[in-house]
Order: structure tokens, then C-alpha cells, then sequence
């Protein structure tokens, strides 16, 4: 697990600032977030049996429903109805600024895991989360200004290694296993699980429909497992799976879920120890991220596009960087294909 302490503070990025004021908004912004990701949830909640009819996007397998939009677009609504001058990201509808912005921004995923959605694998779900000033002071970001003319995420790290901006609220409703994970910065990671039988001595604790405080798993559990995700680019394949050859030493076995927000989400609740998946988006990890942060475990958010993003008992330091096919030594590259013998 990394000591590098920018690896903990900007992932983490938890407010400590004690002010009522403080305290108040970030209550309010957990409020819309839950909301937000509650409606986009209700939408996918929609789903009956059987495959979902999907487009494909950019690759074989990258999809888009009508699903996915019709839960963004509910997710904003929520959003906007509340928080008018708050900027929004959005995975099919891109970036909303209004004219006045408040200096924060949502992260919107209505569909994490559409994969799974549309071949009725039921860990798919709806994530929300909001990033802003820590103090609820200033009404223009650094960040904000960055993000037509520079790196975006580095500029974001930056600001929460500096302590003035965070991620401030999260929620990911994933509505076919039931379940609601959520946090607010400095105030812990919860899980509402609406299937879980009273009196159950699951890890999670707790009973039915009653809030659960998260604390991650066990350090030195055996049989740790560690989850992963793949792109749909054959280079990018390649050396993620190298990477995760590279990982493996320390763990019992590795498991693909398909959703980046709900892998974030088990790691915090302690069903798996570890995430590492190289080139996924903002808006799959920002709200699973916090939730990992606020259960008190380890993360790791990218500096660029595309980069690490990693959490829970795992070397950060050991992730690898991508090195692009054209820069790789010959003998590296992939052999040019032959005919068939026949």
C-alpha cells in the first residue's frame, strides 16, 4: 500500500473543517446527491427480462441505452431543480455550465455497468457525486477555469493536495441488487441495503433498510481478491492485462464485476480488498471514490486521461504506466499476424 501522501490527500480529499456552515451544505449536497442518483435509479429499475436493445458507441461491447439517457437526464433534473448554478458532467450529455456558476460540479454516471445491464447482470447502478470548495467560500474554481485550456484532473489534485477543494458528496443506488451506497466528506461511508434480513451478521451489520457504517475489510484476510476492469481498445487490453499479471503476487484471485462505481463500493464494504483498473472516467469512479475514502481505506484518484484509478490495500507505487505501442521496443510489439497455415 503507498505512503506517498499525495496518494492519500487527493484521494481522500475529506473536509476537516468543523463549521456548522460547512457541516450544513455538505448535508444539503448529500441530500440532492441521493435524490439525483435515486431517480436515475428508478429508471433502470424499469428494466424487465431479457436483453435491453443497445447502440453501440465507439468499440464491440461499448453501449448506449435508452435507458442510459432517459436516467441522465433525471439525474439532472434533480440537479438542477435544487442546485441551478452548479455545473454538471454527465457521461451522454457532456458538461452543462450555467451562466452564474457556484464553483461546484457534478459527476454523473446514469448507467455504470451498461454492459451488465443489457445481458441482465444485475451489479449495474446509477452514480452521483459533487466536487467543490472545502470552506463553501469561493464561487469560482481553479478548477473550474481549467477545464477548456488544461489537464482537468491534475488541476482538481492539485486543488485538493492544497486542501481548498474535495469531493464533497456521493451516492451510488444500484437498484436490482437493492442496495444504496453514500457519503459525505468527513462524515463517513454508509450502505442502505434494502434486501439484507434484520438480525444478519453479515460484515456489513446492521438490519434491514437501516443505515450501516462502512469500514473496508480486513488487512489480512486470506484469499484476497482483487478486482479489475478492461477497455475495449486490443492495445490498451494488453497491457492492462499485463499490469494485472504484474498485481497478482499478494492475491488469491482477481474478479471482473463490470461497474468501476460498484467495484469501489465492495472494497469499501469489504466484500473485496482491492481495485485497480487503468483508463476509466470521471464519472465512474468520483462517487465510489469518496465512499472508499470515507470507509477509511486508500485511494487513488488519476492525475490524467487516461490513468490509474486504484483503492483499498493495494501498492499504489506498483501500477505501471502505459507506454504506447508506437514507443515500445520492437521486440515488445505485437508480431505482425501471417497467413493461416493451411
Amino acid at each position: 500500500m503507498s505512503t506517498n501522501p499525495k496518494h492519500l490527500q487527493s484521494a481522500q480529499g475529506a473536509a476537516t473543517a468543523s463549521d456548522d456552515q460547512d457541516a450544513s451544505l455538505r448535508r444539503e449536497l448529500l441530500a440532492v446527491a441521493r435524490e439525483a442518483a435515486a431517480a436515475g435509479a428508478a429508471v433502470l429499475a424499469e428494466r424487465g427480462r431479457g436483453k435491453v436493445a443497445a447502440d453501440t458507441k465507439s468499440a464491440a461491447g461499448d453501449w448506449v441505452t435508452d435507458f442510459d439517457r432517459r436516467a441522465e437526464m433525471a439525474v439532472r433534473d434533480v440537479i438542477a431543480a435544487a442546485r441551478p448554478n452548479d455545473a454538471i458532467t454527465g457521461e451522454e450529455y457532456g458538461r452543462t455550465v450555467p451562466a452564474q456558476p457556484s464553483g461546484y460540479r457534478w459527476s454523473i454516471d446514469p448507467l455504470d455497468g451498461t454492459a451488465n445491464f443489457v445481458r441482465g447482470i444485475v451489479y449495474y447502478c446509477t452514480s452521483v457525486a459533487v466536487f467543490g470548495p472545502l470552506d463553501g467560500a469561493a464561487a469560482a474554481t481553479a478548477t473550474e477555469t481549467a477545464t477548456s485550456t488544461g489537464n482537468t484532473l491534475a488541476a482538481d489534485g492539485a486543488a485538493m493536495d492544497a486542501g481548498t477543494h474535495g469531493w464533497l458528496a456521493a451516492s451510488i443506488n444500484a437498484p436490482a441488487l437493492g442496495v444504496e451506497y453514500y457519503a459525505a466528506a468527513g462524515d463517513g461511508a454508509w450502505l442502505v441495503d434494502s434486501v439484507l434480513e434484520a438480525g444478519s451478521d453479515a460484515r456489513r451489520g446492521g438490519s434491514a433498510t437501516r443505515a450501516q457504517r462502512l469500514h473496508g475489510g480486513d488487512k489480512e484476510e486470506a484469499g484476497r481478491l482483487l478486482a479489475t476492469g478492461f477497455g475495449y481498445d486490443a492495445d490498451r487490453r494488453q497491457f492492462q492485462v499485463g499490469a494485472l499479471l504484474g498485481l497478482m503476487p499478494g492475491f488469491a484471485n482477481v474478479r471482473r464485476i463490470g461497474s468501476a462505481a460498484l467495484d469501489l463500493c465492495l472494497v469499501a464494504d469489504g466484500t473485496l480488498d482491492a481495485y485497480a483498473e487503468y483508463g476509466t472516467q470521471e464519472f465512474d469512479w468520483a462517487a465510489g471514490a469518496l465512499i472508499v475514502a470515507e470507509a477509511g481505506l486508500p485511494v487513488l484518484r488519476p492525475r490524467t486521461d487516461p490513468g490509474w484509478q486504484a483503492a483499498g490495500y493495494l501498492d499504489f507505487d506498483a501500477l505501471p504506466a502505459e507506454v504506447p505501442a508506437t514507443e515500445q521496443p520492437a521486440a515488445q510489439q505485437p508480431a505482425a499476424q501471417q497467413p493461416a497455415a493451411k
